[in-house]
Order: structure tokens, then sequence, then C-alpha cells
């Protein structure tokens, strides 16, 4: 179905929006996927504060046009919508997850973080990075690491000393 001059402008505008305002931006293939399964992305995308938004690719260009971004558009191929969001990680870690949980139906085609273009593959190793209490988890062990080795020494030391 063909859209209205008037809701052109209103998508138009929804992404100019998305673009300006968001942290980062996740170009996603979509193609194959049913409406059901749509619906179950949609709502687990809102429920990490991440917004979905299906437009055409032309509406898409003509928004990111007259933006600031540095490097040059990924290729956009099949039907594309845009999960966005105020986190660096979480639009493309949403969308990798429900890629993972059902294959062949959604795909990372590319994206936009702290204002650069970046390619699929960029993306996917953008939403491969572990959450952050997992990433605090792993800085407190490479603190931990030398006091732990110290300790061990130390106990070793002692116990030799007793014998």
């Amino acid at each position: 179905m063909a859209l209205t001059k008037e809701r052109k402008k209103q998508v138009l505008t929804k992404i100019k929006e998305a673009v300006t305002k968001a942290e980062s931006i996740a170009f996603v293939n979509f193609h194959g996927l049913p409406v059901e399964l749509a619906d179950v992305l949609r709502g687990k995308l809102r429920d990490d504060g991440t917004s979905y938004l299906v437009a055409k690719k032309t509406l898409i260009k003509l928004a990111l046009a007259d933006q600031e971004i540095e490097g040059e558009l990924p290729d956009l191929p099949g039907e594309i919508a845009m999960a966005y969001g105020d986190d660096l990680v979480l639009p493309a870690k949403g969308v990798y997850q429900f890629g993972k949980d059902n294959p062949n139906m959604i795909k990372i085609v590319g994206g936009i973080f702290e204002k650069k273009f970046m390619s699929e593959m960029e993306m996917t190793e953008i939403a491969k990075i572990p959450p952050r209490e997992v990433l605090y988890g792993q800085f407190v062990n490479i603190i931990n690491y030398p006091i732990q080795g110290l300790v061990i020494a130390l106990d070793q030391f002692a116990k030799k000393q007793e014998a």
C-alpha cells in the first residue's frame, strides 16, 4: 500500500528525531519474520527501553542525508527496520539475541554507533559485548587477581615455615 505524502512526512520526521536523539541505531533486515514474532520482538525491545521502527529505505536514506554522521551508509538489503535507543549497546544486543533465538528471520545489516556508520560485522561485535554487571565482575576479578596471588604465596610461605 502506497504512503500518502502526509504520512511520508510524519515517518521522515520520526526517523530524523530518532537519529538525533538515539545513542545507537541498528538497521535490521526482517525479511521472513512473521507478524506474531515481530510483535514479540517489539515487546522485548520495548522492555529494554529500545524503540523499533519499520520504514521504507528511501525515507531512511533521505532522513540520514542531512545528518552529521561519519562514514558511509551500509548497504540496506531487503525490508529494513531501525532499532534505536538511549543505550549504546542495547538496540544491537536485543536484535542480535532475538536473531539467535529465531535464526534466518532477522539480521543486523549495519547501524550507527557514536555518530558513525557501522557495518554488519561491527554492529554484531557491539551486540556481543557482555552486560555491564558482567563487565564489572570481570574488572573486579582483574583487580583481585594480584592480591589473590599474593595471599596464596604468603599462605604457602607460612606452611613452609611451620614445617
